[in-house]
């Protein structure tokens, strides 16, 4: 199917912020030959305020009485670009969501940072149990956050309209925080959010995970390490574009071509991303890391997995889809036509966006039964 017409503007900043990126990567490579060369910070360090490929972003705070590195900078720079971008898109895209109770908590993770954690009431609490879902934001594993708006506009909406408590994580980013400190974050908060239920006004029998992109890569991991470990009842896995296979073998470039993106700079993105979460390039290979590449998919929960027909990572969800169900799980993989990575953020003008949004909170409902 064509493109939708919304994306048409987009995909020309799209395209000329990636060809900039290369460029600069280029130049900076040059620069490092020469003898008498001035450095420069590479493009890939800094983000175009209008890039639409950031999805979220969060701004890291130097210690105090520390100098920042050039790379910490230009990180910092990256996270603050992509925030204002994330700004910009829920007012003049999306959707704001509604003043619903939120609380916020502090896990305690053994051998990892400490993780923020918010959770976002359908309700007020008046002595009924109410399902729950924990959410991974995405965001390339180096960008994203609970506080971005967009992030932030979705859990409210997503709650208020499945009437079930949205959990969620602010794991840490990479590179200062490498794989697996994502992963064993999201494992406590789940193991948390079972010991607590009760206080928290939850039904410790109907909770499920949900995860978008990278976030949908952890929440995929959450319940295979759930699943080795505790194996808590998990009741649902919603996965968002996720990306399930590291190594890159799943990546469909056919996507990015017909955008208009070249192969090389697609793969030089998915490099890039491995290269800031994986401490080794072998990790990719590990099950945690790639959760399509476990020896067995049996006994994890039941999926819905959604992706988007102009997005490298459509394969990545599909053939997570079918790995399921070859182990038996109950999975349904949906696929949106004319749309790209980005989709969800749309609701306030993109029929399909709305059409997602409504997509999963029935899949969230399924949490009542």
């Amino acid at each position: 199917m064509p493109l939708d017409p919304f994306f048409a503007d987009r995909l020309r900043v799209h395209r000329r912020y990636l060809f900039d990126q290369a460029l600069g990567t280029m130049r900076t490579r040059l620069t490092a030959l020469l003898p008498f060369g001035r450095p420069v910070v590479p493009a890939t360090a800094t983000a175009s305020p209008a890039a639409p490929s950031v999805v979220a972003g969060k701004a890291a705070k130097p210690s105090p009485g520390k100098p920042q590195s050039a790379g910490a900078r230009a990180r910092a720079r990256h996270r603050a670009a992509a925030l204002a971008w994330d700004r910009r898109e829920l007012k003049t895209v999306g959707t704001r969501g509604p003043g619903i109770p939120t609380t916020e908590h502090l896990v305690e993770v053994d051998g990892f940072p400490s993780v923020r954690v918010r959770i976002y009431h359908p309700r007020e609490p008046d002595g009924h149990v109410v399902p729950a879902c924990l959410a991974l934001f995405g965001g390339a594993f180096r960008i994203g956050g609970i506080d971005y708006p967009t992030t932030d506009a979705g859990c409210r909406r997503r709650a208020a309209d499945a009437d079930v408590a949205i959990v969620a994580v602010d794991y840490a980013l990479a590179p200062e925080h490498r794989f697996p400190t994502q992963i064993e974050q999201a494992y406590a908060v789940l193991v948390w959010l079972f010991g607590h239920a009760a206080e928290l006004g939850i039904a410790r029998d109907r909770i499920g995970i949900l995860g978008t992109s990278a976030g949908g890569n952890l929440a995929a991991a959450v319940t295979l390490l759930n699943r080795d470990r505790a194996k808590l009842p998990l009741r649902l896995q919603v996965l968002e574009v996720p990306v399930t296979d590291l190594t890159g073998k799943h990546i469909d470039l056919a996507a990015t071509r017909a955008l208009g993106i070249p192969s090389f700079i697609a793969r030089r993105e998915l490099r890039s991303v491995v290269r800031t979460y994986l401490p080794r390039r072998g990790d990719a290979k590990e099950p945690y890391a790639s959760p399509l590449l476990a020896e067995s998919h049996a006994g994890l929960p039941p999926a819905v997995v959604l992706t988007a027909e102009y997005d490298p990572l459509r394969a990545d969800g599909a053939a997570y889809a079918a790995a399921l169900r070859a182990a038996g799980v109950e999975a349904s993989a949906v696929q949106y036509l004319g749309v790209t990575h980005d989709t969800p953020i749309f609701t306030g003008v993109l029929p399909a966006a709305r059409r997602w949004h409504a997509d999963v909170v029935t899949a969230l409902r399924r949490l009542h039964d």
